[in-house]
C-alpha cells in the first residue's frame, strides 16, 4: 500500500483519465463512422456536432471507469488483504470497548 501511496495523485488521475480521453476519440470516430448522427436522433433536434460531443463524453466515462477498475485491481492482494485485516482489528476493538463499556 506504501507503494501506490508513493505515486501523486495528480499522477494516478491522469493515469485514468488520458488512456481513457485517447480510447473515447477513437471510438467516437469509430462509431460516428458506422452509425450516421441524423439517423439516430431523427427525433431530437441535435447537431451532428453535439452528436459527436455526447458520443465522445459517454465514450470518455466508460473508458474512465474501466481504467480506473484496472488502477484498483492492480494493488498487490497483501496490501488489499493488510487494510483488511486493519479494519477487522479496529471493529474487534471498538466491540471489546463496547463490551467494557457496558459491563460498567
Amino acid at each position: 500500500m506504501a507503494q501506490m501511496n508513493a505515486i501523486p495523485l495528480i499522477q494516478r488521475v491522469i493515469a485514468v483519465l488520458w488512456p481513457a480521453f485517447i480510447m473515447a476519440g477513437i471510438a467516437t470516430v469509430l462509431f460516428t463512422t458506422a452509425f450516421d448522427p441524423a439517423v439516430i436522433f431523427m427525433d431530437y433536434d441535435i447537431s451532428r456536432l453535439g452528436f459527436y460531443s455526447i458520443c465522445f463524453f459517454v465514450f470518455w466515462v466508460f473508458g474512465a471507469a474501466t481504467s480506473a477498475a484496472t488502477c484498483y485491481f492492480l494493488k498487490p492482494c497483501q496490501a488489499i488483504n493488510k487494510a483488511m485485516q486493519e479494519a477487522e482489528r479496529r471493529a474487534d476493538a471498538v466491540k471489546e470497548a463496547d463490551k467494557a463499556s457496558s459491563a460498567s
